[in-house]
């Protein structure tokens, strides 16, 4: 079942696309980072993840196809929004963030990119 809800990105070409997370100084979010791209490479999702603090939010946000920020910097949403208004920015569900969930963060990165081509 989890595999068939990472066949749109499949679909939508060769071209990775970038899911790049902000936290306070990128740290944070290593981990979580680290297990996302396991449940990447595991069900074969064409991504590129990468985490960076904060400061970075409008220059590298601008390479990325979907932005997360960590829960510690909610907000920041608007300003983020405000820098990158062509992209899609959302914050990680606490919960999910809490508990390091790699598919599930990935789930939602997947969905948001989905939801922004629509």
């Amino acid at each position: 079942m989890t595999c068939g809800f990472f066949d749109y990105l499949k679909v939508l070409g060769m071209e990775k696309k970038k899911i790049y997370l902000f936290c306070s100084a990128g740290m944070s979010t290593s981990l979580l980072v680290s297990k996302m791209k396991a449940q990447a490479e595991k069900y074969e999702v064409p991504v590129i993840i990468a985490a960076y603090p904060e400061a970075l939010a409008a220059e590298k946000g601008a390479e990325a196809d979907v932005i997360l920020l960590g829960p510690q910097i909610a907000y920041t949403l608007a300003e983020v929004q405000k820098q990158l208004p062509h992209k899609p920015v959302e914050v990680i569900d606490s919960v999910l963030y809490g508990k390091l969930d790699g598919l599930g963060v990935l789930k939602a990165a997947v969905a948001t990119i989905k939801k922004a081509n629509q």
